[in-house]
């Protein structure tokens, strides 16, 4: 079956019962997601809800899924509606639960109830998670190139890290394409940019903040979010594997390790991306009085390009580092 994602989960479980795992958010960014957000807002989906929720609900209609998972705790709380409408339009639902205070037995047991769910065993899931763990090895690798060698762009880091939360569905398929990727990129010229930004927050649903930036002068050296779908801990163990996931948990949690990847990187400035309609807009109150460096909070819509003002924005706040 393909397994409907509604955000990183424990794909190791879906992997080990021999079905597919989709990350619905790949599916809306690498189609016609305006088209997507509209035709929900279409069936009744309300202005003021987050893009991603609109465009999950095409996408899970479209795309041939047999089962959504939705994240019910420790993501987006209108999550919930959505299932419910999903399942009022005949799609099977289940869901998964991320524990908001991170205990330990709690993850384990819902992680149980997963594999229980697709009637796998757990030895078959910690088998598989070695498999997946081999091809996060590689990506730790990548990072590397990105933040060490200035041999991958921005762009490119945050594409195949994005990617990871369930390896485009053929996670085979995906380790080869990575080693061809590796194997062009480690024999590129390294890069000279000055500016080297971190990247705090939801992967865009903007098209070409990326390139806006490198057009800029500045380059994009750590994808926060987008790293933790990749799982870099490599934890022999799949709970603690997960209970290290910052993502679903307190903003406290995400940046003690936001601050060490800061220094490691020598990171001069920082972006901090947040959704429109979005409670993780509150969470910049706490990234401000702990990062002591300079911090643009830019907010994402609907899908597409940046507009001008936003631009307008980003090239004053290069300029003023460059000052």
């Amino acid at each position: 079956m393909k397994i409907g994602m509604t955000t990183s989960l424990p794909i190791e479980v879906i992997y080990a019962s021999n079905n597919i795992p989709i990350d619905l958010n790949n599916i809306l960014v690498s189609g016609d997601a305006d088209k997507s957000v509209a035709y929900a807002e279409k069936k009744g989906f309300p202005r003021n809800i987050c893009a991603w929720i609109k465009g999950l609900y095409s996408v899970a209609l479209d795309s041939g899924i047999d089962e959504l998972v939705g994240v019910v705790e420790g993501d987006c709380s209108n999550t919930h509606s959505l299932m419910s409408v999903l399942k009022s339009e005949g799609l099977r639902v289940s869901s998964f639960s991320f524990p908001y205070n991170r205990n330990r037995e709690d993850l384990k047991a819902e992680i149980e109830t997963f594999a229980r769910h697709y009637q796998v065993a757990w030895e078959e899931v910690l088998k598989t998670k070695s498999a997946l763990d081999r091809i996060r090895q590689k990506l730790i690798r990548l990072d590397e190139l990105t933040y060490l060698e200035n041999k991958v762009s921005g762009f490119e880091n945050h594409l195949w890290l994005v990617s990871s939360s369930d390896f485009n569905g053929d996670y085979r398929n995906y380790e080869r394409e990575l080693d061809s990727f590796l194997e062009e990129a480690q024999s590129r010229k390294a890069r000279n940019d000055s500016l080297r930004i971190a990247f705090l927050g939801v992967p865009p649903i903007i098209t070409d903040i990326y390139q806006t930036f490198e057009d800029l002068g500045g380059r994009v050296v750590f994808n926060e979010v987008q790293r933790q779908f990749s799982m870099p801990y490599l934890e022999r163990d799949i709970v603690d594997q997960y209970l290290r996931y910052t993502y679903p948990y307190d903003v406290e949690f995400r940046i003690q390790d936001i601050l060490i990847e800061l220094k490691k990187r020598r990171i001069d400035a920082v972006i901090s991306y947040t959704q429109s309609f979005c409670h993780r807009q509150i969470d910049n109150i706490l990234l401000k009085k702990y990062i002591d460096l300079p911090i643009l909070v830019l907010e994402g819509d609907r899908p597409g390009v940046l507009d001008e003002r936003t631009k307008l924005r980003i090239e004053s706040f290069l300029e003023m580092l460059e000052g």
